[in-house]
């Protein structure tokens, strides 16, 4: 069947093709009703569908903005997409979100891809190990904003949080309760800003209590390791008494283990948690965590990237905006008794 195109739609209609055009751009300014009703009903009639293609071709714009995430599973994640989203659709913006899994191949071919849909710019929570395309895509002012983690020197805005705040106060909070032998567990991505950030921050904060540093007690694994990493600190002569989960996929393994263990929280092992996750508040006990603002992050994020589209220039090459983080307290942080469980 031969496509309906607007030509169709207008002589049907008896208008213009230009009026047409405008009733789809949402440009009534001097459109009387009886003309935007007839066009309604000759566009639902024919089951006319706007050729987007050729629409982009003339406006030099696709409307359309790609995203890449470093791991889709987290909390943050999912909640920073939601905010892109959001502020996406109030500018008429389409969002494609693709998941790199870590992975700096399959993140390179996802900015290839984005880059071949013409896609008018990208949000990036960077695997950090693609330095020279991130480099080409400045040169060239190529709309781009990273989230989460920043990357060397490369001058391209980066939207990210607090993250030695965030540690510290954790860390804070345990020492503020009693507790003295405090665990880190992070995660192993190379040499990312966020794990980086997180260990310097815990370290910081022993250091301003006068408490040494036990480098036994910090533990960079793979989530899939977690488990058994966490069974090692609590096998030490001297285990911690309190643990700090560096993301929310690492609380979900500390969880599952002490559940399988019979440890109890927090009697046995305090916990803390940077990053939320959704059954926070109703976990027995309920779960202390060190809130990112998420959405926030993730709203300035995409305020930043379609400003460098609509405006056709960077804003504030090599600006970092840093959020701060917030702790919210509840029963897993809390010092009872002085019993540690100890693994045979």
């Amino acid at each position: 069947m031969k496509a309906v195109t607007m030509a169709d739609v207008a002589r049907l209609a008896n208008v213009s093709k230009s009026t047409v055009s405008q009733y789809l751009n949402k440009r009534f300014d001097y459109m009387g009703e009886d003309t935007k009703k007839r066009i309604e009903e000759t566009i639902r009639e024919l089951d006319y569908r706007p050729n987007i293609v050729a629409r982009s071709l003339k406006q030099k714009s696709t409307t359309t903005i790609g995203v890449i995430v470093a791991n889709i599973l987290h909390t943050f994640s999912s909640q920073v997409i939601r905010a892109i989203e959001d502020i996406c659709h109030e500018s008429d913006f389409h969002v494609i979100v693709c998941n790199a899994d870590d992975n700096p191949v399959k993140e390179r071919k996802y900015i290839e891809m984005l880059r071949a849909k013409q896609v008018d710019g990208m949000i990036i929570l960077p695997t950090g190990d693609n330095v020279d395309i991130y480099n080409e895509m400045f040169d060239e002012k190529y709309p781009i904003v990273f989230v989460d983690r920043t990357v060397g020197e490369i001058p391209i805005p980066s939207v990210i949080l607090n993250n030695e705040m965030a540690a510290d106060l954790g860390v804070q909070h345990f020492i503020d309760n009693g507790y003295k032998k405090i665990g880190i567990i992070t995660n192993v991505i190379r040499n990312i800003t966020p794990r980086r950030g997180r260990v310097n921050g815990y370290k910081k904060a022993l250091e301003n209590n006068k408490i040494s540093i036990n480098e036994q007690y910090i533990k960079n694994l793979e989530i899939g390791k977690v488990q058994e990493g966490l069974k090692d600190l609590l096998a030490l002569e001297e285990p911690p008494e309190a643990i700090i989960a560096g993301n929310d996929l690492i609380l979900i393994e500390v969880l599952k283990y002490v559940k399988s263990k019979n440890i109890r929280i927090p009697t046995d092992l305090a916990v803390i948690g940077i990053d939320d996750v959704s059954f926070s508040t109703f976990y027995e006990p309920a779960l202390t965590i060190v809130e990112q603002p998420a959405y926030e992050i993730g709203k300035k994020a995409a305020e930043l990237l379609l400003y460098e589209i609509q405006k056709k220039e960077l804003h504030g090459e090599n600006a970092i905006y840093q959020f701060e983080p917030k702790l919210v307290v509840r029963e897993s942080s809390k010092r009872i008794g002085n019993s540690v469980h100890t693994i045979e």
